[in-house]
């Protein structure tokens, strides 16, 4: 099952580098796995649908915009993708995470939530969809190496 290469969406909150822990961590456990994410540049995916598309006067509009512009990449990474870790973190709302991990959801994707326990109560409808819920990201690599290799 190693053989294949995985490939693992990563989405969620973009304040903190649990996805470059996640890369160290199956980088080195030699974990066969492409990983994947949204645009994590703030400005560029809050910016990118004005950019492109043209400027508009109301905020509401240019949200529309840019929420769909970013969809195409999302929607398509989460549907190639083997698996979906969506990470939550307590700074900032993460509706966009949880939109993902509904998603994912519907499709019938493994998800593998990341989420500190202060959060288990706001996140248990999440929580029931996922196959894993984890508090950091090294439980994420061990869920993905016993998952791919089967070791513990």
């Amino acid at each position: 099952m190693a053989d294949n290469t995985w490939q693992v969406y990563l989405s969620g909150e973009i304040h903190s580098d649990w996805r470059d822990q996640i890369k160290s961590g199956c980088s080195a456990k030699d974990l066969p796995i492409a990983l994947v994410a949204p645009i994590t540049n703030h400005d560029a995916s809050d910016d990118c649908g004005v950019e492109i598309l043209g400027q508009e006067e109301n905020d509401f509009w240019k949200d529309h915009k840019g929420a769909q512009v970013n969809a195409i990449r999302t929607r398509t990474l989460i549907e190639k993708s083997d698996i979906v870790v969506v990470k939550f973190g307590d700074k900032y709302r993460q509706w966009n995470a949880a939109f993902d991990a509904g998603f994912a959801a519907a499709l019938g994707k493994p998800m593998i939530i990341l989420h500190d326990t202060n959060l288990t109560h706001a996140l248990k409808e999440v929580d029931a969809a996922a196959l894993a819920v984890t508090q950091t990201p090294d439980q994420v690599v061990r869920v993905l190496d016993y998952a791919i290799n089967g070791n513990l």
